[in-house]
């Protein structure tokens, strides 16, 4: 193996239960020799999916990738719930038998989609002045948290089954699929929480391309970067829009200069831009910081520079 090899891309990485986000991150560290590794969403312990890690310049991608919708499918246990709003956590109140096939759950599913002001569980990474929710929640103390805008796309029941449902969540980044099981369970009068939460994509990254973590602790580098679980920095498929700039232009953007481009969709102050060179390369991410006139050139500023 190659200790000095450079490796710059996304890999796409099916976690598994009862170990968390930062230990796959570690796992890959070790495995591929290279420190600059991170991801682009936590996943709790219990969750099992996708798990997205930039590895190298991709590393400066992250803020980029972290704001992509998520897709979850998981199963909620109904008859008590947790103060962790999942099951890691304790119950909160007396554990019941039911049976919720007699629920109709779509007027309740109906209160969670589109935009909502949720509340983060006491249990999260939350900070309040400084400290984590959850140091707080196991001390037994209460942390004032604030509601978070989230929009939910998709809140669907895949199967009801005695005190068990089966549900598909479409989300904005930062949604607590857990406080969106405990809602559930509270909307419909019958206390609850998540049982089991797997995630199958992130943006345009599915979990049926990604490498199972067993694989990852033993398979050698080579594998590890191929197809299709790793894609080069070329291959990610940014939500940003994606724009050509020649030779000339990607030699200013590396020296930290802004460049006047003409581009073949109409932009706007503040907008983001993927920027490729004539060989598809993805160079930098450009911001537009002037329309000089509207429809026509802009000048486009470096945000992150990915060349050299």
């Amino acid at each position: 193996m190659e200790a000095k090899k450079h490796i710059d891309g996304v890999l796409l990485v099916d976690k598994k239960s009862g170990i968390t986000s930062h230990d796959v991150v570690e796992v890959f560290r070790r495995r591929a020799r290279i420190k600059k590794v991170g991801h682009t969403g936590t996943l709790d312990p219990l969750a099992t999916g996708l798990l997205v890690l930039c590895v190298g310049k991709a590393t400066r991608l992250q803020s980029y990738l972290m704001g992509m919708e998520k897709a979850y499918e998981g199963t909620i246990q109904f008859g008590w719930a947790t103060d962790s709003y999942d099951a890691a956590g304790a119950p909160a109140g007396e554990q019941r038998e039911v049976n919720v096939e007699g629920i109709d759950f779509e007027p309740h599913l109906a209160r969670f989609r589109g935009e909502l002001e949720q509340m983060p569980p006491q249990f999260s990474a939350k900070k309040v002045q400084g400290v984590r929710a959850y140091e707080l929640a196991r001390k037994g103390e209460t942390a004032a948290l604030t509601p978070k805008r989230v929009t939910v796309h998709e809140f669907e029941v895949i199967a009801v089954r005695r005190s068990t449902v089966q549900f598909r969540v479409r989300s904005s980044a930062g949604t607590y699929i857990r406080s969106l099981a405990h809602d559930l369970g509270a909307s419909a009068g019958v206390p609850a929480h998540l049982k089991e939460l797997r995630r199958t994509s992130i943006g345009k990254f599915a979990v049926a391309d990604s490498l199972p973590f067993e694989q990852l602790e033993n398979s050698a580098l080579e594998v590890l970067i191929g197809r299709p679980h790793f894609q080069s920095l070329s291959e990610i498929d940014l939500p940003l829009e994606k724009l050509r700039i020649d030779w000339s232009q990607q030699g200013k953007m590396m020296r930290g200069q802004g460049v006047i481009m003409t581009p073949a969709v109409l932009v706007r102050k503040g907008d983001l831009l993927a920027l490729g060179n004539p060989h598809d390369q993805l160079v930098a991410i450009g911001e537009v910081v002037n329309v000089l006139r509207e429809g026509g050139p802009v000048e486009v500023r470096p945000k992150v520079v990915l060349a050299g």
